[in-house]
């Protein structure tokens, strides 16, 4: 029999995971770009990779402290942003989404290449960068510790706390920006550019402006994601991106808090799906392999999103407002 308490366990260790919260915190990136100033970014990927990357590679090559590849990281996503948006955003929205797509994807094919294996692990990735980290921790315990399903060890928490506390101070950040009058110019362009280019005001530094934040945003979630693992080139292929869209529009597109909520909600949603199907392989409830199970729960966590979305377009969080801008 299936042993539904640890499939809903599992399903609710999501909830907090520093995995979710790199989703969440990569979507309200997506957010600031495509929800409040129409920008179509199919590269987030790129911009995680750049993250994640960044920040090991300043540590294991030139043993940078943790406030220094962090600033590694954010530095090479304003680089990256402001040579995506310099020839694309005076264009048609459609040039940034082509432009963007294709570098995320050159810049995983380069950090895969064996020409820098020396420095990126190549297909390999790279490992043993979290120490320093590690060390800022204050948390001092033998074992795991914590209540119901949510068990962690000292060094877990730790990431989970720093986690959920950059996502809250993003999520307040950004709603600060957006009943700001910076924030009603972006969500002027997202309706009418050229109403606000009549207006004089710099579209195109507007839009550039929004491109490196969510960037950045994006960037941090990259930091974020490789805590709990190693930095892996496959993890920021082009499905990647398209997650990150899923989660979003799943809570609203121009919203704050969607972002989290949508993540939270997805990933509960694949584990549970994962535990599930997993379980009934293995009791004989389905007749296929197990590696058919893998693929059968992304189609299960599609089925649930497309519902999400028949019955409720806007998104969770959002409102018809947002659906007309999205349609």
């Amino acid at each position: 029999m299936i042993d539904w308490g640890q499939v809903f366990s599992n399903a609710a260790v999501e909830l907090i995971s520093p995995t979710t919260a790199a989703y969440a915190l990569a979507a309200l990136g997506l957010a600031i770009h495509f929800g409040y100033t129409g920008l179509l970014n199919f590269g987030q990927a790129g911009f995680m990779a750049l993250g994640a990357y960044g920040y090991a590679i300043s540590i294991l090559t030139f043993g940078f402290p943790v406030w220094g590849a962090v600033l590694v990281g954010i530095g090479a996503s304003v680089i990256f942003a402001l040579i995506l948006g310099v020839p694309t955003l005076r264009l048609r929205a459609d040039y940034l989404a082509i432009v963007t797509i294709a570098a995320a994807e050159i810049v995983r094919l380069l950090f895969t290449t064996n020409t820098f294996v020396a420095v990126t692990g190549s297909a390999n990735g790279l490992s043993e960068y979290k120490d320093g980290f590690r060390a800022l921790n204050p948390l001092h315990f033998e074992g795991t510790a914590g209540f119901g399903p949510w068990q962690h060890s000292a060094d877990d928490w730790w990431v989970i706390i720093v986690s959920w506390t950059v996502v809250a101070l993003a999520c307040l950040f950004t709603w600060s920006l957006m009943r700001s009058p910076w924030g009603r110019v972006l969500k002027g362009i997202r309706e009418d550019e050229d109403a606000v280019r009549a207006l004089g005001k710099n579209v195109y530094s507007y839009k550039m402006q929004s491109l490196i934040l969510g960037g950045v945003f994006g960037t941090l979630a990259g930091m974020i994601f490789i805590m709990p693992r190693a930095v892996i080139p496959a993890h920021y292929a082009t499905s990647l991106t398209f997650f990150i869209y899923a989660i979003l529009l799943l809570g609203g597109a121009a919203t704050i808090l969607g972002p989290v909520v949508g993540s939270m909600l997805f990933w509960v949603l694949l584990s549970f799906f994962s535990g599930f199907v997993a379980r009934a392989v293995e009791v004989g409830w389905l007749p296929i392999s197990q590696v058919q199970g893998g693929q059968l729960r992304f189609i299960l966590v599609g089925v649930a999103i497309m519902l999400i979305v028949i019955f409720r377009p806007q998104g969770l969080l959002g409102n018809k407002k947002e659906l007309a801008f999205v349609k």
